[in-house]
């Protein structure tokens, strides 16, 4: 007897490529639940909390260009957190302070930590190419140097385009992800297989701003795991342990178990602002751990050769080393609506969740008072 079974509907392609999780009809579900919503995942805690108190300036919320953003149909969560005090914090009804929320590319911040200790202990130079640590890696990034990759620097022939229908970062980039089902007959990749099915030939950037790339983030935490000799997973864990979360930290993997550090954690807010405290603090941690390089993360906040963001940011000006800054703050968006930023001159984070449901799950002109609000509360 052969019985046969259904394509999964929440990760069955249903518009443009898109699974049906990250369809704008139900996008919001789904980035409530990547977590248990992705094939493959798994979720990590850690021994000892950074108590949070509350110490609550109602205020905040009332300002006009606060409340604009919490009154949205996207919205989800918002913190703000300055050392030991949260200093404020909103949640939409169907969300709350105990719930985790996909952060998208805010999880590529976790390169920068790994990359900045590789480097520190002589594992990793970011002048030498992909190639010196992946001789097996396609012409896509074999010639780049570790520096252009971490630096969003690089072109080669895979383009991140949500507005393209049935574009490679959904045939093959969500697919080798385990965020949705290969096409009918597609053979499954993996994510380094199809790390190694990109390709390149001048790959020099000429465009006088970053090329934005999800696979520049997962070849840079190969070339970590390889030259360290350390899986991925231990690398998270220490980062976990150090940032002192209370609940757990999801993250999305492939077949194989690697992690998606380009796009794969969900946690709650204020654990997303417990993390982002490690870079005001310079990678210190609770209970003696540290993560990163303080040194590192200096020199990326003051690097005037990372390429400039695109025209439409014009606060965080530049993309160094996997973080955006503006020589203060540091932080990252998240596809889709989630952004957080970091004072370290003032021990602030700044978190926000949000789910745009229109089709490319971004809006004109969202990031830029967004981002300009959280560092103007970060700064005070």
């Amino acid at each position: 007897m052969n019985i046969m079974g259904y394509r999964n509907p929440d990760l069955d392609p249903v518009f443009d490529g898109m699974a049906k999780w990250q369809d704008a009809d139900h996008r919001r579900r789904g980035f409530h639940n990547l977590h248990t919503t992705a094939r493959y995942a798994m979720s990590l805690r850690a021994p000892g909390v950074l108590p949070l108190r509350r110490e609550i300036d109602w205020t905040i919320g009332d300002r006009p260009e606060v409340a604009r953003f919490l009154a949205v149909r996207h919205f989800s969560a918002f913190a703000m957190v300055r050392g030991d005090r949260i200093l404020y914090e909103a949640y939409a009804p169907d969300f709350g302070p105990e719930k985790p929320h996909a952060i998208m590319s805010i999880t590529k911040t976790t390169l920068h930590l790994m990359l900045g200790r590789a480097v520190a202990e002589g594992l990793v130079s970011l002048d030498d190419p992909i190639s010196t640590y992946l001789p097996e890696i396609g012409t896509g990034y074999a010639e780049a140097t570790v520096k252009d990759v971490a630096n969003m620097n690089v072109a080669n022939d895979f383009i991140l385009d949500y507005g393209v229908p049935n574009a490679l970062c959904f045939d093959g980039a969500d697919a080798s992800y385990g965020w949705r089902l290969p096409q009918e007959g597609q053979k499954e990749e993996t994510t380094r297989s199809f790390l190694c099915s990109i390709t390149g030939n001048d790959l020099a950037n000429r465009t006088g701003h970053l090329i934005y790339k999800c696979p520049n983030t997962e070849v840079l935490a190969w070339v970590i795991e390889r030259s360290s000799g350390r899986g991925l997973r231990d690398w998270l864990i220490e980062i976990v342990e150090a940032a002192g979360l209370e609940g757990p930290f999801h993250i999305t993997c492939d077949r194989e178990g690697v992690p998606l550090i380009s796009g794969g954690a969900s946690l709650t807010a204020r654990d997303l602002a417990r993390y982002g405290l490690l870079f005001a603090r310079g990678g210190e941690g609770v209970d003696g751990l540290r993560v990163g390089d303080a040194a590192f993360m200096e020199e990326t906040r003051r690097d005037p050769s990372s390429p400039a963001q695109a025209d439409t940011n014009e606060f965080m000006k530049r993309y160094s080393r996997h973080l955006s800054t503006d020589g203060i703050s540091v932080g990252h968006g998240g596809y889709g609506g989630q952004y957080m930023l970091v004072n370290p001159e003032t021990d602030t984070a700044v978190v926000y969740f949000g789910v745009i449901d229109n089709r490319t799950a971004d809006a004109a002109n969202f990031h830029l008072p967004l981002v300009h609000m959280m560092a103007a509360l970060a700064a005070e």
